[in-house]
């Protein structure tokens, strides 16, 4: 995906193949920022080579050195809307990148219990133990060669079906218990049974599956009309929102990566979350709401939020719902 394969060539144009770009969104749909010319030496090349190199390449358009230190990087808006086919058709692997490849990452330590989230004695307990489980889950994804478990002792398996998680799970449903838990961050409040069970778009554990939902209909209810995705011109993909979708969903492998890296499962909870308010948004609006008249362009990048959307509710463990 895009900011894998930019990750790639900036680590090359920089001869750093073991650095961390330090990717951040840029100014606009399709533009990444860079702060790998911070940490160059002597005998690197200079941001302005840098940028100069990057310039090179058939699918960037820009290529400037912004502030001190940073390059930002603009891909061409055929890339940007070509993401829509590569997503589709990458299936669960749109997620996956080699940005840790190689690389052993420890995931929390502790005492945590076995079994699964629901069954730990409490909020603290059971987010310890899923958090453990994601970071294994994300470093994968994300290349990692191998993961450190987490220490797990203490606690007698199978636990009895009791405590505050166990009875939001019966009130909620696994799936929110689960979402709450990785979104939540170290220390943070548990949350509450009654708010993760509602079916409102402001609680992001009904959300995030409801947008899997909302593009998957897209698809179905186009397929009903003998309708289904076909060629594609990169140019009809330039409503400003289609735009923000496309650059959200091109960054999950990153996300991925990032959160691995630093422990943070409930970062990656986040981004599933604003990407699931992308794809509502567009999903929303009269140009795929009308599908007698969806182009084929839509289609497919109702089919890259449906995957991207399902890619990572999998690696949280979650269910990705057709129907809701």
């Amino acid at each position: 995906m895009i900011t894998a394969a930019l990750r790639r060539t900036i680590l090359a144009a920089a001869r750093r193949p073991d650095a961390d770009p330090g990717l951040r969104p840029g100014p606009a749909p399709g533009s990444y920022a860079s702060s790998l010319p911070f940490r160059l030496g002597p005998g690197d090349p200079g941001v302005g080579e840098l940028a100069a190199r990057l310039r090179e390449e058939s699918w960037i358009a820009a290529a400037e050195v912004t502030g001190p230190g940073f390059v930002t990087v603009t891909v061409t808006r055929a890339t940007l809307a070509r993401l829509a086919i590569r997503i589709a058709n990458a299936g669960p692997a749109c997620a996956e990148s080699d940005a840790l490849r190689g690389r052993p990452l420890p995931v929390p330590t502790g005492r945590v219990p076995a079994g699964p989230p629901p069954a730990a004695p409490g909020w603290p307990q059971a987010r310890a133990a899923l958090a453990a489980e994601l970071t294994a889950r994300l470093a994968a994804a994300a290349g990692a060669a191998r993961v450190h478990s987490a220490e797990r002792a203490g606690f007698p398996a199978p636990l009895p079906a009791s405590g505050p998680v166990a009875e939001a799970a019966r009130h909620a449903g696994p799936d929110a218990v689960r979402f709450a838990l990785a979104r939540m961050p170290p220390g943070g409040e548990p949350p509450e049974a009654a708010v993760i069970a509602r079916y409102v778009l402001a609680n992001p554990a009904y959300a995030v599956r409801y947008a899997h939902a909302a593009a998957a209909a897209v698809l179905r209810w186009a397929a009903a009309l003998g309708t289904r995705p076909a060629g594609f011109t990169p140019r009809l993909l330039a409503e400003p929102g289609e735009l923000a979708l496309l650059d959200a969903l091109s960054w999950l492998p990153e996300r991925v990566a990032s959160s691995a890296r630093r422990g943070r499962p409930d970062e990656f909870a986040g981004y599933l979350a604003e990407l699931a308010a992308r794809t509502i948004d567009t999903m929303s609006t009269t140009s795929f709401t009308k599908i007698p008249d969806i182009s084929s362009e839509r289609l497919w990048l109702a089919d890259a939020a449906r995957t991207g959307l399902a890619a990572g509710l999998g690696l949280l463990g979650i269910g990705a719902p057709n129907r809701l």
